[in-house]
Order: C-alpha cells, then structure tokens, then sequence
C-alpha cells in the first residue's frame, strides 16, 4: 500500500492538510507567532501515534469481544533539543475494569505494536526534495 497527501500554505503559519478527502490544518500557538487555529505538527504526530494505539486496542477488544466502552488514550509528551524533536511519549491506555485480566497483557502488546508505533520504532527512509514550480503572474 502507498498513500500521498498534500500541505499547502494558508496564510502565517496555518497550512491546509489534503488527505484523500478530509481537509485539516496545522498552526502555531500564538506565543510562538501563530494564531493558535489549529494543532501544531508535532501535536498531530503525537496525536497520530494515540490514536493508532487506540485503533488497535479497540480493534483488539472488538476480536475478543470485549467492551469498547471507556476506551481511550491519553498521551503527555515532552520536547528535546539537538535535534529539536519529540524527545519523550507517553501514553496510557484507558480501558474498562470489565476487560478481564487475562486479556490486559495481550492487548498491551498489541497496542505496542500499531503501524505509527512501529513506524517510530523502525524509522522510515525519508527524503525531502526541493521543486521550484514556475508561477504566472495572475
């Protein structure tokens, strides 16, 4: 499987996101220049990896049938320096106490194991070129 997307600069430091059909945006606090609009980039990387953890547990409880009720993820992360980066994550998984105990450690590990996680994990290659487009004046 691939994928594609496209960012484009709204105005500031606001940007569109194009992801098959949805649209969603990225900006800056204002204490950073933004207008605070929108989540930041490493907010929606942070929220990317939680909300897979949480695709996964819930896909997991729903194999087991086990209830889905109260699930959530809830992730605190710091930043590090040299290079600017996410430094640390952490996330805590939300279930039911209804979830019995002989079925907590199996999804934990496959929660441990969601493609952003692994993604994290076992870093992608990654290339950034640069396209200098012709415009015309309007």
């Amino acid at each position: 499987m691939t994928g594609a997307l496209r960012v484009t600069h709204v105005d500031g430091d606001r940007f569109e996101l194009g992801v098959r059909q949805h649209r969603l945006f990225v900006d800056q606090p204002i204490t950073d220049g933004g207008e605070d609009s929108a989540p930041t980039p490493t907010e929606l990387f942070v929220s990317s990896l939680a909300a897979c953890v949480a695709f996964y547990a819930r896909r997991y409880l729903a194999r087991h049938d086990l209830p889905v009720e109260g699930l959530a993820v809830e992730a605190v992360y710091s930043m590090a320096a040299r290079p600017a980066r996410v430094g640390e994550i952490t996330l805590r998984l939300e279930i039911s106490d209804s979830v019995p105990e002989d079925k907590r450690a199996a999804l934990l590990a496959v929660a441990r194991h969601c493609t952003v996680h692994n993604s994290i994990e076992t870093p992608p290659t990654i290339g950034i070129d640069l396209d200098v487009v012709q415009r015309t004046a309007a």
